[in-house]
């Protein structure tokens, strides 16, 4: 999971493992796998860099 901020400021922890693609258009645009969009302030970079720690944070936990 990780966590990202809402244009209204409103905190939103969401499945890394649903993230279909991520656009800024010029918002940074979520699209996840079940068909909703999730507008966030985070840049593109940003959430990537976020899903590359929760990768890397659940791969460690399981060695």
């Amino acid at each position: 999971m990780i966590e990202v901020t809402r244009l209204n400021d409103s905190k939103l922890t969401i499945n890394a493992e649903l993230i279909e693609r991520v656009e800024e258009l010029p918002d940074t645009v979520i699209k996840l796998t079940t068909g909703n969009k999730i507008i966030v302030k985070e840049s593109r970079q940003e959430i990537k860099d976020l899903v590359t720690l929760y990768k890397k944070e659940i791969l460690c936990r399981d060695l």
